[in-house]
């Protein structure tokens, strides 16, 4: 019986004469096109209109669900799973089970570890089929996460029945914090074990062998379970002085591609530059598919038929649990989130999350500039520094924050919440349907409508339970119906309650500190948003177009 990390082999036609009768690729699934591609890669969240009428509660856990999930695929996601899916096919044709150049490479790998030399040779027709690639970016632009949605695409571990084989398709290690090259190897055979329920580590960490001789053992297991793709996460963690110099550091991975035919992707922050700047890029195979530096996203685009910064935000912006209509999203917005997030994937999606959170508990019920703004300066003040040397736009002071972290996230939307909650002071009146969601969505969808009364429980409840076949639709009319028929009833007027329905009906005055929970159309809000080194007229006519040219209207007269 297979475990459910393997799956049994089905093999196809690649097209590709290259990949034909090897059936390490043709076990492999489709190769994709980029429309596939985004659609494999792309997060789906569903949004509920109704949700946005929630209780604020509910609202959170909405809202922490977006930052985890949420995932839009842009074109440098399709480049890099072009790049993955070349290099983990190019390697298996370098061995293949029907030609037998595998079986050469094993008994290469075993000579090799008999003798205790990397550089022992056998057979003189075998040629390395693999390449490498260094995949470089700061901490937060979304390598990991990245790399991680395009293994899911892939099975991890391939039986191959006829031949009684068990093919990895890819291995992913974290580098070891202690920075060895020995802990490496060890990580290594830790990985192959969680994925075969194999004794790797027990059975060659405890020896006291030498880093060629694990080396030679990884390669050995890199060919007898067929691995298609080594990735090594975190790769500025590796140290020179304890992994015996740079020299036997670079040798190390140009032996993995070029001897042991293994392709290796190696991913970093900028910290590990020093890898790839030195032999490792005029080594035989070292660079292959070259280096792929991560960078933030660009606000303006020298394609001007799209723009990702653009593509990414419209998209994200329409993710919105906020009882405030989803207005449009302003350049003056846009470009405010730029300024406080510099396009780094992370950043762009925590600090809209933590905006909607702080506009919940604010009350204003939308996103403005200031309250992104706020969000900023109160809930991400850590990563000032790193955001302040990418808008100086030096590369000295980015280096100094090349590892960007995020910290205590999780420990501010906690708090959020807890002052949420403490200001529900009334009880929930979606309680009353113990989580039946029909029930819900037509509190909700009757509250949207302007239907906001004590009697919305019971008449839903009623309804509901009286129509049990009926649509949503017309449960809004019959439910609309009855509540327009009850506020009649009640709503008869008399004399004495004239003056009080006049008194009502005055205008009410709202304090200037309040003026940014008003409709977004509303001049008060306006001047609320405006910088206070700016005059109101100057922010009109820059940012709101409110401003008439008088002397433009002439000219055109």
């Amino acid at each position: 019986m297979l475990s459910s990390n393997i799956i049994l082999a089905d093999y196809r036609e690649t097209g590709i004469p290259r990949y034909n009768n090897n059936p390490f690729i043709e076990a492999l699934p489709p190769i994709l096109e980029p429309e596939s591609v985004i659609e494999a890669l792309r997060s789906r969240v569903d949004i509920v209109y109704s949700d946005k009428r929630a209780n604020p509660t509910k609202r959170s856990h909405l809202l922490v669900g977006l930052m985890n999930n949420f995932f839009q695929p842009i074109i440098r996601h399709v480049q890099l799973e072009s790049k993955l899916s070349i290099m983990l096919r190019e390697g298996y044709v370098g061995r293949n089970l029907k030609s037998g150049n595998l079986a050469q490479y094993l008994q290469e790998g075993y000579k090799r570890v008999k003798d205790g030399e990397s550089t022992s040779f056998q057979f003189d027709s075998l040629e390395s089929t693999a390449s490498s690639l260094a995949f470089i970016g700061c901490s937060g632009s979304g390598k990991t996460t990245t790399v991680n949605r395009i293994l899911t695409t892939y099975p991890q571990c391939i039986y191959h029945e006829k031949h009684n084989f068990n093919q990895i398709v890819y291995l992913k290690i974290d580098c070891p914090h202690d920075g060895s090259l020995k802990s490496l190897c060890l990580h290594f055979f830790r990985a192959i074990d969680n994925v075969l329920d194999t004794n790797y580590e027990n059975r060659y960490g405890q020896k006291r062998h030498s880093i060629e001789t694990l080396m030679n053992l990884m390669g050995q297991l890199s060919n007898h379970h067929a691995i298609g793709l080594l990735i090594i996460d975190e790769i500025q963690h590796l140290s020179i002085s304890k992994s015996g110099g740079a020299e036997k550091m670079l040798n190390f991975f140009v032996t993995l591609v070029n001897t042991i035919n293994l392709p290796v992707v190696m991913i970093g922050t900028p910290k590990a530059r020093f890898l790839f700047e030195r032999d490792f890029r005029s080594a035989r195979r070292g660079a292959g598919m070259g280096s792929v530096f991560w960078e933030q996203m660009k606000k303006d685009s020298c394609d001007k038929n799209f723009n990702e910064w653009l593509s990414f935000t419209n998209m994200l912006w329409k993710y919105q649990w906020l009882k405030e209509d989803v207005a449009e999203l302003t350049d003056e917005i846009r470009n405010v989130w730029y300024e406080l997030s510099q396009g780094i994937l992370d950043i762009v999606v925590k600090i809209f999350v933590l905006a909607q959170f702080r506009a919940i508990e604010s009350g204003i019920e939308k996103i403005t500039v200031s309250v992104l703004r706020k969000t900023y300066q109160d809930d991400l003040k850590p990563i000032h520094p790193m955001i302040e040397a990418l808008q100086s736009g030096v590369a000295n002071r980015i280096a100094e924050y090349s590892d960007l972290v995020i910290p205590e996230v999780d420990q501010k939307l906690l708090q959020f919440q807890q002052r949420i909650n403490e200001k529900l002071v009334d009880v929930d009146d979606e309680a009353a349907y113990q989580g039946h969601e029909p029930s819900i969505r037509l509190h909700r969808l009757l509250k949207d409508t302007g239907y906001d009364s004590e009697l919305l429980p019971t008449v839903v409840t009623q309804i509901v339970k009286t129509h049990t076949s009926a649509k949503t639709p017309q449960l809004l009319i019959m439910a609309i119906q009855q509540l327009t028929a009850m506020q009649d009833r009640q709503s008869i007027p008399d004399k004495s309650t004239h003056k009080n329905t006049l008194e009502s009906q005055k205008p009410k005055l709202i304090k200037s500190t309040d003026w940014d929970k008003l409709q977004s159309n509303d001049l008060r809000f306006l001047y609320s948003q405006k910088p206070n080194s700016q005059s109101f007229y100057d922010y009109l006519k820059s940012n709101n177009d409110m401003i008439f040219n008088f002397n433009e209207w002439l000219e055109v007269s």
